[in-house]
């Protein structure tokens, strides 16, 4: 099991490298999905179309009457979306909404149906997924989800609603059953008074209660059996529906992973992967180019940050969902795909060869300000080796004349926790660097720092409010212990550890949340963030040049080796451009360097 800091939900559907699937486009389900006994009532496509779910002698189920207020707009925006089969864009809404009013029923309720389609699609479209669909016996199917059941049972970070689980697992199924590609991939034809009749099945069942993980699985066998008979669905079918359901409803995190998707997170945590080398997200009927990978296939066909794609292989992005464009980036090794990319309203067309590409640990490594030795690394995201070409990179300007370091964490979504630890644990000579905490024993640690090999350099960190998870963990380290300044915007607040768990079918794993992480002061960083003590709330203003050099002594790197005197010259500061953030950064780790050098260790060192 692989313990993982990872990106935020809306980052991970929407944000992606290109070599991940996305869901393809769907025709709204026009049914109301299963009414959860519980708190929540799941519902599909828009509100004026919302169906009832009714079965003999029982009540009525209906729908919760939204609030005239400024959520209607809100609404408005994500049944539009719906009802264009957008499905990952409409998450993508609701959670944003929900980040302002995370209490709202009715946000919940319409993003969670939003959530069952978006994961219904994506895994149609994944081939591996398919596969398992068309081959797994229904023991098979069977005992993977059991599998799934009690592995949530032991390492979920809290006790799971196994009565709530039952019922989404119901709901995907009533989904799946209105969606064309499920009918399609599964072979079946049914008609409307076919479906209704299924749904009133269903709804009776879910009334049962369920407690535990054995009795979860048991409930899903009677349904996969009920199914099969109505309409001759093949039970693995109704079982992997109910495995994505279940990791899927713990939390925004925790999800079941395809084949496919579990290399797809091996390589993203090797740094390596097959793809063209863009990050990208939806962009009112385009792709925009989040972030091009230095050395990667977009970047030497000419893709910058910034581009917004409007047509895929003579296909206008228009005319397409985004699942969809997105999906015709994805293919072999060695193959070509023919995009129109746009800049300030120009277009041009590029041709873009899939490759195997490496993502580098580490970005745009260099001495800022050469007159004050300020140094400047960019982490885009915590991997597997980024502490050792972290290594690397400071031994590297610490011979080029390092004073003090910049340390860029803004828009790093997370990754592995050890790495985030490993490179605190560079800057810290004791005390805390975080805890983790789960409802397991074996989830609870405490991990310190450790005084051999300690980098003293004076160090800034800045963030922003995407940055998540392992730079949460390292930024809080930073700041709870006094070894630097934080500089930018608040950072996400994904205060969480997930663990990577392989399934003994298909192939398949589940990303689960095993525990959530807390600073070294006790801070709970889930749903806080970390807050700079130098915030900049605009990122984007004109920046400005130190006007005079400083002149500071050299610093100490491990070992006691003296750096080597900065590079004379102009400061190259005046190329930040409009940075604000990267400006007060440089402009703070200069004073930093002062300040160390006002004073110095009793070893006659700078501290």
């Amino acid at each position: 099991m692989r313990r993982l800091a990872t990106l935020p939900t809306a980052r991970n559907e929407q944000l992606m490298h290109s070599w991940v699937f996305w869901q393809r486009r769907a025709l709204l389900s026009l049914a109301l999905a299963i009414c959860c006994l519980t708190a929540l009532s799941f519902s599909s496509a828009p509100l004026a179309a919302q169906e009832q779910l009714t079965r003999s002698a029982e009540p009525v189920f209906v729908a919760p009457e939204l609030p005239a207020t400024s959520f209607d707009a809100v609404l408005a925006e994500g049944s539009r979306l719906e009802s264009l089969g957008r499905w990952g864009e409409a998450v993508t809404h609701y959670e944003e909404a929900l980040r302002e009013s995370p209490e709202n029923v009715a946000l919940q309720q319409r993003s969670d149906v939003a959530k069952l389609h978006f994961s219904l699609d994506r895994r149609y479209a994944d081939r591996s997924f398919v596969q398992s669909v068309q081959t797994l016996t229904p023991q098979q199917a069977a005992a993977l989800y059991l599998e799934l059941a009690r592995k949530i049972n032991t390492h979920y970070v809290t006790a799971p609603r196994w009565q709530y689980l039952a019922q989404r697992g119901a709901a995907a199924v009533d989904i799946g059953l209105g969606e064309t590609t499920f009918c399609t991939t599964n072979g079946l034809n049914l008609t409307k008074e076919q479906r209704a009749a299924i749904r009133s099945e269903l709804y009776q069942l879910t009334s049962r209660p369920v407690n535990g993980p054995d009795e979860l699985a048991a409930f899903a066998a009677e349904v996969a059996r009920l199914v099969e008979g109505r309409c001759n669905l093949r039970q693995a079918a109704t079982f992997l529906e109910f495995t994505a359901a279940a990791a899927g409803g713990l939390d925004d995190y925790s999800a079941f992973l395809t084949a496919d998707q579990l290399r797809d997170v091996y390589s993203q945590i090797e740094g390596n992967f097959v793809g063209l080398g863009v990050e990208l997200k939806a962009d009112n009927g385009a792709l925009l180019i989040v972030h091009v990978i230095p050395g990667s296939p977009a970047q030497r066909a000419g893709i910058k940050d910034g581009d917004r794609i409007v047509a895929v292989d003579g296909r206008s992005t228009q005319e397409l969902s985004t699942d969809e464009a997105a999906a015709m980036l994805t293919g072999e090794e060695g193959t070509a795909v023919r995009v129109v990319a746009e800049t300030a309203g120009q277009r041009r067309e590029l041709t873009v060869r899939r490759e195997h590409v490496e993502v580098p640990s580490l970005e745009d490594v260099k001495i800022a300000d050469p007159v004050n030795g300020v140094a400047y690394i960019k982490i885009p995201a915590f991997q597997k080796t980024t502490s050792r070409d972290l290594d690397a990179a400071l031994w590297d300007l610490h011979a080029k004349g390092m004073r003090s370091l910049v340390l860029d964490l803004r828009g790093n979504p997370g990754g592995l926790l050890t790495a985030a630890v490993e490179v605190a644990d560079k800057f810290l000579q004791q005390g805390g660097i975080v805890s983790t905490r789960g409802r397991s024993a074996q989830e609870d640690f405490n991990y310190q720092a450790h005084y051999g090999g300690t980098w003293r350099v004076p160090l800034v960190v800045l963030v922003d409010g995407d940055s998540a998870s392992a730079s949460e963990i390292f930024a809080a380290a930073i700041k709870d212990n006094a070894r630097g300044d934080i500089v930018g915007q608040k950072s996400y607040g994904k205060g969480s550890v997930q663990g990577i768990f392989p399934l003994g079918y298909a192939g398949a794993g589940i990303r689960l949340t095993t525990a959530l992480f807390f600073s070294p002061n006790g801070q709970k960083i889930s749903k806080n963030g970390v807050t700079p003590n130098i915030p900049i709330e605009s990122p984007r203003t004109a920046a400005k040049p130190i006007q005079q050099p400083v002149a500071i002594a050299a610093n100490v790197a491990p070992g006691g080796n003296t750096a080597a005197k900065p590079t004379t010259g102009a400061s190259e500061l005046t190329i930040v451009g409009q940075d604000a953030v990267l400006e007060a950064g440089i402009q703070a780790a200069v004073r930093a360097a002062q300040q160390r050098l006002a004073s110095p260790a009793t070893d006659g060192a700078v501290k």
